[in-house]
């Protein structure tokens, strides 16, 4: 067993629970791994050659990384705020790559792409040092519509895709002018860790309440442009909601609003992982097969490893399914941050395992994700459906519950049955089994039941037939 995993948090992760220890755990270490990721960055920079990371590039590297280390002698709190917002892991990831294993690019100039990665380095210590209530005064360029400064807004700069536009940004006394050539001045007040303008050009990031009383407020981030970029949602016809406009804010806002008490059904913890993981929403445009507002069935949502905290998700149709929503999600947040501190397995990455909510083969890590996120989910609408009065909230939840287990249930024997399973890992296996036996002692109607099992019998079959032809 890891010594840096106590069993009996093991114990509680296993059963997709989490009380403040145990989340705090990997909480904490989630933020130090983005500190290092920062500072690695900043390295590699230094060691690039000068094609690649050119003096004046690395000199505006270390000037900015000079303001943010200011802005944090002054406010940490407010210089952390940014540094840990889940989309500079992205951004961050994103950069070391292109330092380390840049693509060609000329004899003495580094490729466009990573010059204007590293540029955004520089909105990051600008937005650092305005949470920090420094003053000063940097020149940032964009290169397009939106200048954004992360946690805080984006200026509409006017400009083509593509097109560099400067922007000179001075901050004194919690006041802050933004001034573009040929443009006139833009003038904000921050507060609260707020950039706020009455300027229609300047598009203050939202931020939905809190889950619950003393936790921070979750931003709604569709501005940063790192949320999707490099996530592979083009693949599946799927992308960013973009730029989202006062009807979009509006709808969001009110789904939101019934999702604390609806997370509460679950239990207690739903709320506790929501209130500790929940950093961020990135919007999501709606799936092919909803409706132009987004209406329908159809919803996407998912999580990036590099982006800790961060929940991607098109706008779900009810508050019920933005909290399931939540729970599903949460699970991928939580198992990954235990796989960084402690191996549960040395299966290799090979894809060839059935998963009954995949029309693919996935690899033994994708299972064991799968499993983990549908276990939560199974006991969530079991809850949902033991204490729905209304019979058709009653009905359509152990209709979710029943497929869930179901699924669970076939999935459970490959994981519980491999060999390369390592003692923190088989802990949790067996967990999860446990909380599948005990969803079993309070069975769904039978016809939901039975409608559970075609649904997986067939999943297989077709699995099968696409999958193993020949």
């Amino acid at each position: 067993m890891s010594p840096a995993v106590p069993e009996h948090i093991l114990r509680e992760l296993g059963r997709t629970e989490g009380g403040p220890e145990a989340l705090g755990l990997l909480v904490r270490d989630q933020d130090t791994r983005r500190l290092v990721l920062l500072r690695a960055l900043l390295d590699a920079a230094r060691a690039a050659p000068a094609a690649v990371c050119p003096p004046a590039l690395l000199d505006r590297l270390a000037a900015d990384w000079s303001l943010l280390e200011r802005a944090e002698r002054t406010d940490k709190a407010a210089v952390r705020a940014v540094l840990l917002h889940p989309l500079v892991g992205p951004w961050a990831q994103r950069c070391l790559y292109g330092l380390t294993a840049p693509a060609p690019g000329t004899a003495t100039d580094p490729t466009p792409t990573l010059r204007a990665d590293l540029a955004h380095f520089g909105a990051l210590a600008v937005a650092g040092a305005i949470r920090a209530g420094l003053s000063f005064t940097r020149r940032l360029t964009a290169r397009g519509e939106l200048l954004t400064l992360p946690t805080l807004g984006a200026l509409r700069t006017g400009a083509a895709p593509g097109h560099p536009v400067d922007t000179d940004i001075t901050a004194t006394g919690g006041r802050v002018t933004l001034r573009q050539r040929g443009a006139a001045p833009l003038t904000a007040r921050a507060a609260d860790g707020c950039l706020r303008s009455d300027d229609p050009r300047w598009l203050p990031l939202t931020t939905l309440p809190a889950v619950r009383p003393g936790a921070l407020p979750v931003p709604l981030d569709d501005l940063d442009p790192y949320g999707t970029a490099g996530s592979g949602l083009e693949r599946h016809g799927l992308s960013g909601a973009g730029d989202l406009d006062d009807g979009e804010r509006k709808a969001w806002s009110e789904a939101w609003a019934g999702v604390e008490p609806l997370l509460s059904v679950g239990g207690a913890h739903r709320v506790t992982e929501a209130a500790l993981l929940l950093r961020c929403l990135v919007p999501l445009a709606p799936p092919p097969g909803s409706g132009a507002a987004g209406e329908g069935a159809a919803h996407c949502s998912g999580t990036r490893r590099e982006a800790f905290g961060a929940v991607l998700s098109s706008k779900p149709s009810t508050a019920a399914y933005f909290a399931s929503t939540l729970v599903h999600e949460l699970q991928h947040t939580k198992l990954a941050a235990l796989c960084d501190l402690v191996p549960l397995h040395h299966e290799d990455g090979a894809a060839r395992h059935f998963a009954p909510w995949r029309p693919d083969p996935r690899p033994f890590d994708g299972l064991l994700q799968g499993t983990y996120s549908h276990t939560a989910l199974a006991d969530y609408w079991q809850r949902f459906a033991l204490g729905a009065r209304r019979a058709t909230h009653r009905d359509l939840a152990w209709a979710e519950h029943s497929r869930c287990r179901e699924q669970v249930g076939a999935a459970l024997p490959v994981l519980a049955g491999s060999a390369a399973l390592t003692p923190a890992g088989r802990v949790l296996v067996n967990e999860l089994i446990a909380t599948y036996h005990r969803l079993c002692e309070t069975p769904p109607p039978p016809g939901h039941a039975a409608r559970a099992e075609a649904y997986v019998r067939t999943a297989r079959v077709i699995w099968r037939q696409r999958n193993q032809a020949g």
